[in-house]
């Protein structure tokens, strides 16, 4: 059975919703399923110190009137941070909320991926829907971030503009405003979608979908940007979501293009990936590092391949439905690599490779229909030819994840399926301050946490303020923001919550007073060994530091300077914070790398 004629699709007019047939309850059972069986699993495992940390404080931040680019810095949108202090007002402050939003964006967008494969029936959507589930969930879990919420609506306001082309009369006016609606709100989480989201509509305008109806949705979905310009000014935004993330941002973060292959380049990837940590996975495979490099490449040739693919396409066989939405969605996913290009570890080739590798079973299915179409006697249609070729798209998506990325998407899924199952333990050791928890995965990391934060909550007064950091503020390479977010009773005292390279530690920098003015200090050692081959290995001024031994006492000390408190006093040690405990040596294992490395 052909089951892609069976009824028009949505995005081509078809009724929103129908009768399930057998062939599609199944299938969307298999998709909820893919998405539910890690889930358990990922609402109690370890979460980003930075990442998921500034997703649970900046929307605390913005329901104190708190504004980002001006009090805290804040490298995209204000729609993600509006939406989700809602969200957490709504319900409660707490990492499982949170992630109970982050889930509900990756649902969207499987679902979204799902819908816009039908035309190439269930043999293209069911892997479509595996892949993006897959693609999303591995590389930053549950986490409420900025970049899955904007894609899943993209995705959807790509639904509504083809499906616009295909409906009349005022249905016709009101999908294309819900487009548009949904098209600008997405840039207010990801302004950088701008590329992707201007090349699909430009394709969907071409067509005839009506531009003044385009627009007036998408001034509407970015009344969060608006309302964001005039608070915060032109100045601090254009300064915090372009020229920090653009300009100031990417020389401490970019990676080499294409990945290392002998080396893993990403500092947080080169830490995860050892024996010891590392879920099993006993199948033949390619190192790490190489299998970055092949993805790079499996993603690069995927991307642009499905765009020349649609255009030759489209001159061959003219504007067809199929061929029209084909090219719209792989102009859409050729807009994503610049994911890949500015910093090619797992997480944004994951995110860049989300829908170009979610077309391959589409791709597949054209191919075939070609094939089909040139023979006489098409030996396809005998049963078992047709089994085959109705298996083998899955096969095909199947196939390059499994040469190009499995430690990278199948190896973490099944490690947390099984522990969602109950076949292996949970990992993550909660640190905790009353109702609010944490999740870390090292048992020293997560004892020194613990007692820096049971110290600080025992003799801190609300409302002092506190600074998270490094215990060698010279290089800003990370930050553990969760410790702001633990201790909800203390002011952030830096808007440098999230701390990266070439901001935090620029000359001219506000840190070091933001250090002086701060009643208490929270800095750890986590990070001291940071390598990647970038301009993050560079040290900025030594003043932070030295606001630390002018005007501070270190009261804990835990794991020999793994985690360090200190509180202002007024006969401070005079001791540079860099030089206690595993400081020294975990910087002499850095520069070590550094050296082995060629740096």
């Amino acid at each position: 059975m052909n089951d892609q004629d069976e009824v028009t699709p949505f995005v081509f007019g078809g009724a929103p919703f129908r009768r399930p047939t057998v062939t599609s309850s199944a299938a969307w059972a298999a998709v909820l399923l893919a998405l539910v069986l890690p889930a358990r699993g990922l609402f109690r495992y370890a979460g980003s110190l930075m990442e998921e940390g500034f997703m649970l404080v900046f929307p605390r931040l913005v329901r104190q009137g708190k504004v980002p680019n001006v009090d805290f810095l804040h490298l995209y949108g204000p729609g993600a941070l509006d939406v989700l202090a809602a969200w957490l007002w709504l319900f409660d402050e707490s990492l499982a909320s949170e992630r109970a939003f982050g889930f509900g964006q990756i649902i969207v967008a499987v679902i979204a991926i799902t819908v816009a494969m039908r035309p190439w029936g269930w043999q293209a959507a069911l892997p479509a829907g595996g892949t993006m589930t897959v693609l999303m969930i591995t590389p930053t879990g549950f986490s409420a971030l900025a970049w899955p919420g904007a894609l899943a609506l993209s995705l959807v306001s790509l639904l509504f503009g083809v499906r616009a082309l295909h409906v009349e009369g005022r249905q016709r006016r009101v999908i294309t405003i819900v487009a548009g609606v949904l098209a600008g709100f997405a840039l207010t989480f990801r302004p950088d979608l701008v590329l992707a989201l201007g090349m699909a509509w430009g394709v969907l305008l071409w067509q005839r979908v009506k531009l003044t109806d385009a627009l007036i949705g998408a001034m509407i979905g970015a009344i969060p940007m608006w309302v964001h310009l005039a608070v915060a000014g032109i100045g601090p935004s254009w300064q915090g979501m372009v020229a920090e993330p653009v300009f100031d941002l990417r020389p401490g973060r970019r990676l080499p293009v294409p990945p290392t292959w002998g080396e893993l380049d990403g500092a947080l990837q080169a830490l995860s990936e050892n024996p010891v940590e590392s879920p099993w996975w006993g199948l033949p495979s390619l190192g790490a590092s190489q299998q970055l490099f092949f993805w790079f490449f499996a993603l690069m040739i995927t991307a642009i391949g499905s765009v020349v693919f649609g255009v030759w396409r489209w001159r061959r066989d003219g504007a067809t439905q199929r061929i029209v939405w084909y090219t719209v969605l792989a102009l859409f996913g050729l807009g994503l690599i610049g994911q890949a290009v500015q910093r090619p570890d797992s997480t944004h080739l994951a995110w860049g490779s989300s829908v170009a590798f979610s077309m391959l079973a589409a791709t597949f299915v054209e191919v075939r229909s070609m094939i089909r179409t040139t023979h006489t006697i098409d030996a396809l249609e005998r049963a078992p030819q047709r089994v085959g070729w109705m298996v083998a798209p899955t096969a095909v998506v199947l196939a390059v994840l499994l040469f190009a990325c499995p430690f990278f998407t199948f190896r973490p899924y099944l490690y947390l399926s099984r522990v969602s199952v109950g076949n292996l333990p949970s990992p993550g050791l909660p640190v905790r301050n009353g109702d609010l928890h944490f999740y870390l995965l090292n048992p020293e990391v997560q004892l020194a946490a613990q007692q820096a934060v049971d110290l600080v909550d025992a003799q801190a007064e609300p409302g002092e303020r506190l600074l998270v950091g490094l215990a060698d503020m010279r290089r800003t390479v990370y930050s553990d923001v969760i410790f702001y977010y633990l201790l909800p009773q203390l002011e952030p005292a830096t808007q440098f919550i999230e701390m990266d390279p070439g901001i935090a530690d620029a000359p001219g920098s506000s840190l070091a007073a933001d250090v002086a003015s701060a009643d208490w200090l929270i800095l750890t050692n986590f990070w001291t060994g940071w390598y990647e081959p970038n301009a993050s290995t560079e040290e900025g001024s030594s003043a932070p530091n030295q606001a630390v031994a002018d005007g501070f006492c270190q009261v804990g000390n835990f794991s020999n300077g793994l985690v360090m408190v200190f509180e202002q006093c007024a006969d401070p040690d005079g001791v540079d914070p860099a030089t206690i405990g595993v400081g020294p040596e975990r910087r002499q294992s850095m520069l070590d790398e550094k050296t082995r490395r060629g740096g």
